[in-house]
């Protein structure tokens, strides 16, 4: 299996979240590209015309040097299980929808309180919250450490503080923050709080991820497949609409 080969097998979303991480961080580490004009800077949302890019490129601006390479990592990793292994998104479209969710928590923790430009970390951090969460009880290796795998974010947080001071820390702790709003709303909540989940996937958003299926028959001489139709396109449609509306007709050189 070639490498293009292997990156269209991985999961989509979080395939195309590290590759787009990598690669931005890439141009703007290197000069190729400023980074003022992909960091999250409220006022230029507001201006016309709106620089609504910013809602996507400020969560892919990995750390510097070894960063860009472990926070790819770590976001094609944590992502990838919850897009494929985790039980709390088993229907299509759910990955999506917690990934909006968590961007938008992240980003309003930012401009309100906690004033950062830059939220990689902040996602990575909450990939890594709701991924360990499903593995409680667990064992996990940190780098050079084996530990429980709950504490995994904190052992993260703990590495930011130490390398990268309070404020850092202070803006990766929303990515926290929001996924465990998340497990709150869609999971704490309607078990113990006998309440309902509260961040329900749209419609239009699980139509986009459905996957179309192919019908199974079972016949005397075997199994027949027969691959999705459009809508419009069945067996009732397959003569024009004219020759629909003839009579029974006669045999030539009849009477």
């Amino acid at each position: 299996m070639s490498a293009l080969d292997m990156f269209w097998a991985a999961p989509p979303i979080s395939r195309t979240l590290a590759l787009s991480a990598f690669t931005l961080s890439i141009a703007v580490y290197t000069g190729m590209l400023s980074g003022y004009y992909v960091i999250w800077h409220t006022p230029y949302i507001w201006q016309f015309p709106p620089q609504i890019w910013r809602l996507v490129t400020s969560f892919l601006i990995t750390g510097k040097d070894l960063s860009i390479i472990f926070d790819t990592y770590f976001l094609y990793t944590y992502g990838s299980k919850l897009e494929t292994a985790s039980p709390r998104f088993s229907q299509p479209g759910d990955f999506m929808t917690y990934l909006l969710f968590v961007c938008f928590t992240i980003l309003g923790l930012n401009i309100f309180v906690t004033g950062g430009v830059v939220f990689t970390s902040c996602l990575v951090l909450a990939f890594a919250y709701t991924s360990t969460q499903d593995d409680r009880g667990m064992k996990a290796n940190f780098f050079i450490l084996t530990i429980p795998a709950q504490w995994i974010p904190y052992a993260m947080l703990l590495m930011t503080l130490v390398t990268n001071g309070p404020s850092a820390t202070k803006v990766q702790a929303t990515g926290l923050i929001a996924a465990h709003l998340h497990d709150f709303l869609t999971r704490l909540w309607p078990e113990f709080g006998g309440g309902s989940n509260l961040v329900l996937t749209p419609t239009f958003i699980r139509n986009i991820f459905a996957k179309p299926h192919a019908t199974v028959e079972h016949k005397s001489y075997g199994t027949a497949f027969a691959q999705p139709q459009r809508a419009g396109s069945g067996s009732d449609n397959v003569l024009p609409e004219s020759w629909k509306s003839r009579g029974s007709g006669h045999r030539l050189g009849g009477n």
